[in-house]
């Protein structure tokens, strides 16, 4: 199983081999332990996942967990076929490599509400002839006969806090001492935002 759970760090630039100035986006993916595998509702194979720590942990939990530790962050992946993993086995960054291409899930950063000019990128109305106060409404919204708003009409709304996944990153640099793993280019969220890194169904996309 090739997968991953982080936070983001911050954006940086590592260099190429030619000499090229690449965008990267640091993660902090410490070591993840293998809880135990089980068979879901969906009768899927999948492996629970748990990293990081904290003090106050529920009864269940505790039991679930048991001498593997406090974890703060659990998560389940399905398995593939005929895939086995051993109860308190460990996923570090070396489970990835230089050069391979990942999916990252995370969560956008929350934008409120927000008009149809910086959700959906409207140009808005002239500033000119007779559109006072009405720059960046979003005018007529089609046929008034219906009396309903047609389903996916482009309208104001909440923006952004929505999980968003970014597929074929590639993995530019790791740093085993400290647990890090630089993407090519940016992720969704924010600093210290949940990330999930995956490898990606395809080939391996080598500098």
């Amino acid at each position: 199983m090739k997968v991953l759970l982080g936070t983001k760090i911050e954006m940086d630039q590592v260099f190429a081999p030619d000499g090229a100035s690449v965008p990267v986006t640091w993660v902090q993916a410490d070591p993840c332990t293998v809880i135990g595998t089980r068979t879901n509702q969906a009768g899927v194979a999948v492996a629970m996942l748990g990293t990081g720590s904290r003090r106050h942990l529920p009864k269940a939990q505790k039991g679930v967990f048991g001498e593997l530790g406090d974890f703060r962050t659990v998560r389940e992946f399905p398995l593939g076929e005929g895939e086995v993993l051993e109860r308190g086995a460990i996923l570090d960054v070396t489970t990835f490599a230089i050069g391979d291409l990942v999916d990252l899930v995370g969560t956008a950063k929350g934008r409120g509400f927000q008009g149809v000019v910086k959700r959906h990128g409207f140009r808005g109305h002239p500033a000119t002839h007779g559109h006072k106060d009405q720059l960046r409404k979003s005018g007529s919204i089609g046929a008034g006969g219906v009396q309903r708003v047609f389903k996916g009409m482009r309208m104001a709304g909440r923006m952004g806090n929505n999980r968003v996944t970014v597929k074929n990153l590639v993995v530019m640099a790791i740093d085993t001492a400290q647990n890090k793993i630089a993407l090519k280019g940016a992720v969704p969220g924010a600093r210290g935002g949940l990330v999930t890194i995956l490898a990606t169904q395809g080939n391996v996309w080598r500098t």
